[in-house]
């Protein structure tokens, strides 16, 4: 059993000396920041991405292995969707903490600069399409009725709205 296990966990203080305030931050790009820099080591931003969590009093994105957590800032989203692969009426996301998930269309929506963005993790939070990523999903996509976009898998047709 892990220390984060225990349902005191994000309760607890930081450790003697230190806060809680990281100073690490995500941009919109999904690259990780720390004191002006990017976070160079691959190894490490991999952790980080797969760390992602919401503090479950305050709501505000925290990193977290189990042993010891410190909040992230998020300039957009905290999950990115790296690639997709479609089997038949099926499409699997790849996301940026290394799972892999099927699309939930009916969570689609688009945002600042045709950006396609779509609820992941159960639909706690919501992630957006990587550039590679969103150029795989053009098959999938047709004008609907005013000319908005729709994506068609199989027999369904989902309408893809403006993101609030």
């Amino acid at each position: 059993m892990k220390p984060g296990d225990h349902p005191e966990f994000f309760r607890r203080p930081a450790p003697e000396g230190r806060s809680r305030e990281s100073g690490i931050r995500l941009d919109r790009e999904g690259r990780f920041w720390h004191q002006g820099g990017a976070v160079a080591h691959e190894g490490m931003a991999a952790a980080f991405a797969s760390w992602v969590a919401r503090h479950p009093d305050d709501g505000r994105f925290v990193l977290t292995n189990g042993y010891d957590w410190s909040y992230l800032e998020v300039e957009d989203v905290p999950f990115f969707v790296h690639s997709l692969r479609i089997e038949g009426e099926r499409v699997w996301l790849a996301l940026s903490d290394g799972t892999s998930e099927p699309l939930d269309a009916s969570t689609l929506s688009v945002g600042q600069g045709d950006a396609v963005y779509v609820r992941v993790k159960a639909g706690q939070f919501e992630a957006r399409f990587r550039p590679q990523a969103q150029t795989a999903l053009e098959p999938l996509l047709q004008p609907g009725p005013g000319g908005e976009p729709w994506l068609v898998l199989g027999a369904g047709r989902y309408p893809i709205p403006p993101r609030s």
